[in-house]
C-alpha cells in the first residue's frame, strides 16, 4: 500500500469541480471539432454548463481593468478558452493576472484548436513575484 501524502501544499485544488469542467470541455471539443471559432466554443460550453446545472458567469469584466474572463465557474475557477494554433507565455500571464486580481486559486486554460485537448491547470502564484501580474 502506498502512503497518502498528507501535505496540503501538494493537494489538488477543487479536484471534483475541475474534473467536471474538463469533462464538459472534452464533450464540446468532440462535438465542435477543432476548427470552430472561440465564440462557438464558448456558446457550446455555456449550453453544457447550463445542462449540468453549474453556477457560472460568462464574459466577466475584471475589476475595471478592461480585461474579460471567459468563464468564472462557481466563483472558484477561471476558465479561459482559446482557439489558436499555439498557447503562448502571454496566455499563461493573462490567467495569472486574473487569478491575482480576483484572488482565486485556480485557472484552467483550454485551447480547442489542438488535435487532442490538453487542459492546463494554472495555480495562483503566492510569492513576491506575483506583483508583476497585477
Amino acid at each position: 500500500m502506498i502512503p497518502m501524502n498528507t501535505n496540503d501544499s501538494h493537494a489538488l485544488i477543487y479536484p471534483e469541480l475541475s474534473y467536471t469542467i474538463v469533462g464538459i470541455c472534452f464533450s464540446v471539443h468532440n462535438e465542435e471539432g477543432r476548427y470552430s471559432r472561440e465564440r462557438q466554443y464558448a456558446d457550446a460550453l455555456e449550453r453544457k454548463l447550463k445542462e449540468a446545472h453549474m453556477l457560472y458567469r460568462r464574459e466577466l469584466g475584471v475589476l475595471g481593468t478592461g480585461n474579460v474572463v471567459d468563464f468564472l465557474i462557481d466563483e472558484k475557477i477561471v476558465l479561459e478558452i482559446k482557439a489558436k494554433r499555439i498557447i503562448t507565455k502571454e496566455d499563461y500571464f493573462q490567467i495569472q493576472r486574473y487569478l491575482q486580481i480576483l484572488n482565486l486559486p485556480l485557472g484552467l486554460l483550454v485551447n480547442f484548436r489542438d488535435k487532442y485537448l490538453k487542459p492546463i491547470r494554472i495555480v495562483k502564484i503566492n510569492t513576491p513575484s506575483k506583483k508583476r501580474f497585477v
